[in-house]
C-alpha cells in the first residue's frame, strides 16, 4: 500500500467596518432629549441591543487542505479534501478509501475469493444467487449494453485473455483463438432473475469483467462516504482515468483537471473544471502493442472482437463516475458519427474525441471533436 499526505491552510476574513460606521452616523444624527430620560435610555439600549445582535461579527474560517492516496483495484486512488478540522478530514478520507477496498473485494475479476469470481465459476452450470448490490450493478451494466447496441459489454474478458491483455502487454491471436473467444462474448449470454436475484450464463466460458466500469462506481461510492462525513469540497481520482469533483476548492469555481495529450504523456491536451461532475477518459496509450505499423489497444469492439482503430482517446464529462466510466468506452467504440445518435439515450453528457491526423501542425498529430447532448 502506498500513501502520500499533505496539508495546506487558507484563511478567510469578513470585515464589518462600514456597517459599524453606518450605525455611528445613525445615532449621532439623533441626539437624546432630556424629556422622558429614563424611558429614552431604556429605548436606546433596546435599539442598540437589537442592532448589535444582527451586526455581522468579524469571523475567521480556516480551510485545511488534506491529501492522501492508496493502492486499490490495481491502481492508485487519490483524494484531496478541504475543511476546518484536519483530523476529521483524515478520518473521512480513510473511510472513503475503505469503501473503495470494499468494492474491490466485491467486484474484483482477479481475486479468486471475490463474489464476482465465484459467480464466473458457477453461473454457466447453475443460477447463482447474488447479493443485491452486485446484482443491481450488473443489471446497470447490461442496461448500458442494451442502450449502446452492444458497444459496452462486461463479457469481454475472453477477448482480453485471447489478445494477451489480461495481466499482459498484448499479442496477435490466431483466427481460431479469436473465433473461440467471440463465441463466449455477448451481454445477452447473461440471464438475470430480478425476483430471485440470481444470475446465470447460457454458454460455457462466459465471464464478467467489470474493470471497464467498476472504478467509476468506486469513485461514486467514495464521494458518497465523504458527503456522509460532512466533506463539501473534494477531488477523488481513480488512476487519473475517472475523476469526480465535489464542490470546488476555496476561492475557485471548480477543480482544474488537465487531460494528457493522447500522443505524449509530457504534454497537456486541454483543461476542464469539475464541480459536482465527473470526468472519465479512455485512451489507446493505456495498454497496447504495435504490429505492422498499427496500434492494437485493450479497448475492443465487443461485437467484432477486434481492438478499435481510428481513435486515440475519448474524454467524457457527466454527472457520475459510473456513467462516465461506461460511456467513455461506448463513445470510443462507436466513434464520432454513431455516437451522435446514441448519446441521446443517456443523461446529459459532453464528449471530447481525440482523433489521429491533426489539420494544423499545432495539433501535434491529432485533432479534437466535441460532442454535447
Amino acid at each position: 500500500m502506498s500513501r502520500s499526505k499533505s496539508v495546506e491552510h487558507f484563511s478567510f476574513h469578513r470585515r464589518d467596518a462600514e456597517n459599524r460606521r453606518g450605525f455611528a452616523e445613525f445615532f449621532s444624527a439623533r441626539p437624546l432629549r432630556p424629556l422622558r430620560l429614563c424611558g429614552g435610555i431604556i429605548a436606546l439600549f433596546s435599539i442598540l441591543f437589537l442592532l448589535l445582535a444582527f451586526l455581522p461579527i468579524a469571523e475567521s474560517h480556516q480551510q485545511t487542505r488534506y491529501e492522501d492516496s492508496r493502492i486499490s483495484m490495481a491502481c492508485a486512488y487519490s483524494i484531496v479534501v478541504y475543511g476546518e478540522d484536519e483530523s476529521k478530514l483524515a478520518n473521512a478520507v480513510n473511510a472513503a478509501f475503505d469503501e473503495v477496498d470494499r468494492i474491490d473485494r466485491l467486484m474484483s475479476h482477479y481475486k479468486p475469493e471475490s463474489p464476482l469470481s465465484q459467480l464466473n465459476r458457477q453461473a454457466a452450470s447453475e443460477a447463482v444467487k447474488v447479493e443485491p448490490e452486485l446484482f443491481d450493478f450488473i443489471s446497470e451494466c447490461l442496461r448500458y449494453s442494451r442502450e449502446s447496441d452492444g458497444a459496452f459489454d462486461v463479457t469481454v474478458g475472453p477477448l482480453l485473455k485471447t489478445w494477451g491483455f489480461f495481466r499482459g502487454e498484448g499479442r496477435m491471436p490466431k483466427a481460431s483463438e479469436l473465433a473461440e473467444a467471440r463465441s463466449k462474448v455477448g451481454w445477452r449470454h447473461v440471464i438475470l432473475d430480478g425476483k430471485e436475484k440470481t444470475i446465470r450464463f447460457d454458454h460455457a466460458g462466459v465471464e464478467l469483467d467489470l474493470g471497464g466500469i467498476a472504478k467509476g462506481y468506486a469513485v461514486d461510492k467514495a464521494v458518497a462516504v465523504l458527503r456522509q462525513q460532512g466533506v463539501q469540497r473534494a477531488l477523488v481520482s481513480a488512476c487519473g482515468s475517472t475523476i469526480y469533483g465535489l464542490g470546488a476548492p476555496p476561492g475557485e469555481d471548480g477543480w482544474e483537471v488537465k487531460l494528457r495529450d493522447p500522443l505524449s504523456s509530457q504534454k497537456t491536451a486541454m483543461s476542464v473544471r469539475l464541480k459536482d461532475r465527473a470526468l472519465s477518459v479512455s485512451g489507446s496509450y493505456e495498454k497496447f502493442f504495435d504490429l505492422g505499423g498499427k496500434r492494437y489497444s485493450h479497448i475492443f469492439d465487443p461485437r467484432t472482437g477486434w481492438p478499435v482503430q481510428g481513435v486515440l482517446s475519448v474524454a467524457v464529462l457527466t454527472d457520475t463516475g459510473t456513467a462516465g466510466d461506461a460511456l467513455d468506452n461506448v463513445f470510443y467504440v462507436l466513434g464520432v458519427e454513431k455516437s451522435q445518435s446514441v448519446s441521446t439515450r443517456f443523461k446529459p453528457v459532453e464528449v471530447f474525441f481525440f482523433l489521429p491526423g491533426g489539420v494544423k501542425k499545432a495539433a501535434a498529430g491529432w485533432k479534437q471533436v466535441r460532442l454535447q447532448k
